[in-house]
């Protein structure tokens, strides 16, 4: 049941935050939107983490990791996303994005040494079937056009520092570092070096005080990077990345169903039956095995669970 919470909530945020993400970008360039609101979230995980009296000394070798985490997921990879938006329509991003499930099945077997599973995999495949056919109007009018190719390689290579990402994460949670700390630590780092680089390169540094812009960034700051990536996280630490990942194939449903209200969304035959395909790959990928087994077995530290992996740390991950 904990599971089911943990996978339903980030599928109905970031489902939502597809929508909201249209406000970010445009006045303001998509790194500082990034780095504003991680920025954000960051330092609101901190407060929290001050005041709940949670562990918040690590070692150096811990924050490198962390790190590590942020650049990945909250940084880099948002940066990359939000620019592939402005050459590519967000159901090709979508579409792209969904090969996160296969990218973490093959980043968690080489890093990680998960063995792969058929249902997973399968799963998997009905899922990216059923993404395209919920998009098939937006592939159907894709061209290499127009910058399509650099928006393509954006979103390719956002979603594959995702993964990585993910890896990280679960790398981290495996090493004992607490889901909260990390993601707080990991979000100011990704701002912190999101708004260096734009400086760097001579972007120009703005703030848009709309309502629009500022209330859509609370949104994202809270609701999409605090709450979401904390389940989203969580998740990972409890049924592998492999299996999280199917989050990314779901929130477009629910995106689509939110563009149905707001911008007018028809749905189609093709559509719908892409839908239903996703919903397959889902039960399929995320049945219960006859043998239950937890990604990572709990312990207790300082009263907070912590997610750990009983065997060594791999070499590629600690050298």
């Amino acid at each position: 049941m904990k599971n089911a919470l943990l996978f339903i909530t980030p599928v109905l945020i970031w489902g939502s935050t597809w929508y909201v993400i249209k406000f970010q970008v445009g006045n303001v360039d998509a790194m500082l939107s990034v780095s504003y609101r991680f920025g954000i979230a960051g330092v609101l995980m901190l407060i929290v983490c001050s005041l709940w009296k949670m562990k918040m000394n690590f070692t150096r070798k811990e924050h490198q990791f962390i790190l590590l985490q942020g650049l990945l997921i909250f940084g880099f990879n948002y940066w990359l996303v939000y620019t592939s938006e402005l050459y590519l329509t967000s159901g090709l991003v979508g579409l792209i994005f969904s090969l996160l499930v296969f990218l973490n099945i093959l980043n968690g077997r080489i890093f990680l040494k998960t063995p792969f599973e058929n249902k997973v995999i399968i799963g998997g495949f009905l899922g990216l079937v059923g993404t395209g056919m919920v998009f098939w109007k937006d592939l159907s009018h894709f061209s290499f056009t127009d910058g399509k190719i650099i928006g393509l390689c954006f979103a390719v290579g956002g979603t594959y520092l995702a993964s990585l990402g993910n890896i990280t994460s679960a790398r981290n949670q495996k090493a004992g570092i607490p889901v909260i700390q990390s993601n707080a630590f990991g979000m100011v780092y990704g701002a912190i070096a999101m708004f260096v680089i734009a400086v760097i390169l001579g972007k120009e540094i703005r703030f848009e005080v709309s309502q629009s812009y500022v209330l859509s960034l609370l949104y994202l700051a809270i609701f999409g990077s605090i709450i979401a990536f904390g389940a989203f996280m969580t998740l990972i630490g409890n049924i592998g990345a492999s299996k999280a990942a199917y989050v990314s194939l779901i929130a477009p449903v629910i995106a689509l169903t939110i563009s149905t209200f707001l911008e007018d969304y028809t749905w189609t035959t093709i559509s719908l039956s892409g839908a239903v395909m996703i919903l397959v790959g889902n039960v399929v990928a995320l049945r219960s095995s006859k043998k239950k087994e937890k990604a990572f077995p709990r312990v207790q530290e300082l009263e907070v669970p912590v997610e750990v992996l009983e065997e060594k740390l791999p070499d590629k991950l600690t050298k």
